[in-house]
């Protein structure tokens, strides 16, 4: 596997765990205070709307130019990297809450069970917020996919970097059965940014017709410059005047 390849893969893993997780956090919460068979009803639901979605959009990016499609993916990349990255710093320098699934999770069991009883009928509340997480996030992994895999003409490698992903979250928390406290999801989304941002910046300038130096192999520059970078945002924020003491979890 080449270096951009890797690069791709595990940019593709990182991101689409991130959504997984957040996606499993809300089913588990009304799977286990309301109605499994529902919840699960409404995973099947969105997975066959997002399979739809797919299918359309999939053929559509064949018919851009290569040159049009990096400056065009290169630009969401930037935008959706450079969010990640600057709450991944803010949170990282004490500025900003550390996002808490076990918050998440609390939340979401307790608007469950406020809820008007499912009764033995159809649960509609369990079906259509497990409906509505997953077909949310599984829209923002099917772009991840398609935008990631379409630039580096290989989908193929990125489909399968984000089912191992999703297969991972989905192992972990079957086995758990609880919010994937534990799962570090600011350094992941830490990563994500630096990675998002850096392919990002690679491809926005090949489609604008710059040509980098070593061609793929400045991704090896690239990507540990942009992390020094934040690294250094992170620890210029913290020995900022008047810097406020450390954000703690939400409660």
């Amino acid at each position: 596997m080449s270096g951009p390849q890797l690069g791709l893969a595990v940019s593709v893993f990182l991101a689409c765990a991130v959504e997984a997780v957040e996606a499993l956090t809300i089913v588990l919460a009304v799977g286990v205070t309301r109605s499994w068979r529902w919840a699960l009803a409404g995973v099947a639901a969105a997975t066959a709307a997002l399979a739809v979605i797919v299918a359309a959009l999939g053929p559509a990016l064949d018919a851009i130019p290569i040159d049009a499609l990096r400056v065009i993916v290169g630009a969401l990349l930037l935008v959706f990297g450079l969010q990640w990255l600057r709450k991944a710093v803010l949170r990282a320098a004490g500025l900003k809450a550390q996002r808490d699934e076990t918050a998440q999770f609390a939340a979401e069991t307790d608007s469950a069970r406020a809820a008007a009883a499912a009764g033995t009928g159809f649960d509609g509340y369990a079906f259509t917020i497990a409906f509505k997480g997953v077909l949310l996030e599984g829209l923002e992994v099917a772009f991840i996919v398609l935008t990631f895999g379409s630039s580096q003409h290989d989908i193929g490698l990125a489909a399968v970097a984000a089912g191992v992903a999703i297969a991972a979250v989905i192992t972990a928390g079957v086995a758990v059965r609880a919010p994937l406290a534990r799962v570090p999801e600011n350094n992941m989304k830490f990563a994500v940014g630096v990675m998002l941002t850096s392919f990002g910046v690679f491809w926005g300038a090949e489609g604008a017709g710059a040509s980098w130096p070593g061609g793929d192999a400045a991704l090896l520059v690239l990507v540990p410059g942009v992390l020094l970078v934040s690294l250094g945002l992170v620890q210029w924020l913290r020995r900022a005047p008047g810097h406020p003491a450390p954000v703690g979890r939400p409660a």
